[in-house]
């Protein structure tokens, strides 16, 4: 779905997690970070890019490594004493969304402040859509990521079509009328 104001797209999402051991924290960043060749984020919703990977912290011990498209995997080996690691790839898919109506459309679909710091861009956020646990990745001034659960992925990118479908609709019927029911913050 695409148009001058919202597009939004869904692609595979090769996604990496990794965590470590209650007790030996700095031992496994310091670890991860010489495997990575990276410095790691250092508070929840943090992210790091390098070399085609997208380093997310999503807890205070677990960190989310996401590829880019056609990026190839880093070669990660987690000592088991300090943590350990498993693909989440095959269970999550990417729903990258831009353009100008994006915060109003989102405004519908989950409960993130667009303006507000730990939303802003690239930064991360795990919330809920629809009772589904997805991780809210704001890529630019106007474009994000959801990284959503695969069995979720149909129903969720229809929910978010139709979203943008009504928010067509009332601004071509009157794009004058104030947004009822949205905090001023929703609105950007």
């Amino acid at each position: 779905m695409a148009s001058p104001d919202f597009s939004l797209s869904v692609a595979d999402c090769p996604l990496i997690e990794i965590e470590g051991w209650d007790g030996t924290l700095g031992q496994f960043e310091k670890s991860v970070t010489a495997s990575l060749g990276t410095k790691l984020p250092a508070l929840v919703g943090e992210t790091v890019r390098h070399n085609g990977l997208l380093v997310i912290r999503v807890a205070p011990r677990r960190l989310w490594l996401a590829l880019d498209d056609g990026a190839q995997a880093p070669s990660l080996g987690v000592d088991p004493d300090l943590g350990c690691s498993v693909s989440l790839g095959e269970g999550r898919v990417r729903l990258r969304m831009a353009g100008a109506d994006i915060a109003r459309v989102l405004s519908k679909c989950i409960t993130v402040d667009w303006r507000a710091p730990a939303a802003a861009p690239g930064r991360a956020v795990l919330t809920s859509f629809h009772h589904v646990p997805v991780l809210f990745l704001r890529t630019g001034e106007t474009a994000c990521e959801l990284i959503v659960p695969r069995s979720f992925s149909r129903s969720l990118s229809d929910w978010i079509a139709d979203a943008a479908g009504r928010e067509r609709t009332r601004r071509e019927r009157s794009p004058q009328e104030p947004l009822h029911g949205l905090a001023p913050w929703m609105i950007s």
